[in-house]
């Protein structure tokens, strides 16, 4: 079994899970008249959103290929304010070798150094990524901005996105100041963002819009807009620390902008899930939202990503349960 070429214009080193040459968004002035005419039908969303498990069914070999896919989207996470150096090169022990050897040769898949999408931490924590990460093509993605809240002074979160680009970060996470959108005050949310994107220099920057502390879909809508027009490479649903993190209805809404700026300028921009995706059944029905949202294009890790820190081992179980028929004990799926 060997895991489909979902466009065959993708090369080998997308197959292993490293970042392929993609075009950055220069963004484009603030076209509030444009944020200002952005709809959304709530109760559509929620419907799409409902039937994503039951419209489609993804079995065998091909469920394999699509899991060993995400696995290559994943943005392995610690966020913890114990994190040491020791578990952060856990951390990245695992996303070089992120299913066991064995399993892969069993899948037929083993030559191609599957490894996960980047390794996310703490900026204090960035160094010890990029060390743990040496000679892989895996980027180290921190979060900065004063995740999660974002309420630190301006000059101090600036001066954070740089401090993590020096230390070896090649993605920046940063968080917008909800109070902007809650208020609709878009001017203020794009000169942020444009400031965070220049302090990025050529470090990606996904934006995280923390949709569970917006009112309305609305606002995600006209949020993810705004962003993107300020240079935004991903947006990104949620922190992980918000009572609602990513939804498939968020997540709907979010697509629609991408792929409405992507009409609009035909620049494709990222689209990162993040918080409570925890299972297999969970990241393939973002998968197929995806594919059937944007293309192909947006199922691989330089437009895909997804943030998680267990998620992980529940594919590794699904992987195992495919071989073997049974489903192995967690202990078997270690982090690291």
């Amino acid at each position: 079994m060997t895991i489909p070429d979902l466009s065959a214009k993708h090369t080998d080193s997308r197959a292993n899970g490293t970042q392929a040459a993609h075009a950055r968004n220069p963004g484009m002035p603030l076209d509030l008249g444009w944020v200002k005419a952005a709809r959304v039908n709530k109760s559509a969303a929620e419907r799409r959103a409902a039937t994503m498990g039951t419209r489609r069914s993804v079995k065998k070999d091909t469920q394999a290929a699509w899991l060993l896919r995400a696995i290559t989207c994943i943005d392995l996470t610690t966020l913890s304010g114990d994190d040491t150096p020791s578990n952060v090169q856990r951390l990245c022990a695992k996303a070089r070798q992120p299913v066991r050897q064995e399993m892969l040769d069993a899948l037929g898949v083993g030559d191609l150094g599957i490894t996960t999408g980047a390794v996310c931490v703490y900026h204090n924590r960035v160094a010890d990524a990029v060390r743990a990460l040496e000679g892989t093509n895996i980027p180290v993605a921190a979060v900065s901005t004063g995740f999660p809240a974002g309420l630190s002074p301006l000059k101090t979160r600036i001066e954070e996105i740089k401090a993590s680009v020096a230390a070896g970060a090649k993605e920046i996470d940063i968080v917008i100041s909800r109070e902007h959108a809650i208020n609709q005050n878009w001017q203020a949310l794009y000169d942020e963002v444009r400031q965070f994107r220049e302090a990025c220099g050529d470090a990606h920057m996904k934006s995280i819009l923390a949709t569970g502390e917006l009112p309305h879909l609305r606002s995600v809508m006209m949020a993810s807009l705004v962003c993107m027009m300020a240079g935004s490479d991903f947006i990104k649903t949620s922190t992980g620390k918000e009572p609602v993190n990513a939804t498939l209805e968020v997540s709907l809404v979010m697509l629609r902008a991408i792929r409405a700026y992507q009409e609009r300028t035909g620049i494709k921009v990222g689209f990162k899930p993040a918080g409570g995706i925890r299972t297999a059944k969970q990241i393939m029905n973002f998968q197929i939202l995806m594919k059937e949202e944007l293309g192909d294009d947006w199922l691989f890790p330089d437009l895909f990503r997804v943030g998680a820190s267990g998620l992980l081992t529940d594919i590794e179980r699904q992987l195992s349960h495919h071989l073997t028929g049974r489903y192995a004990a967690d202990y078997y799926m270690p982090m690291g």
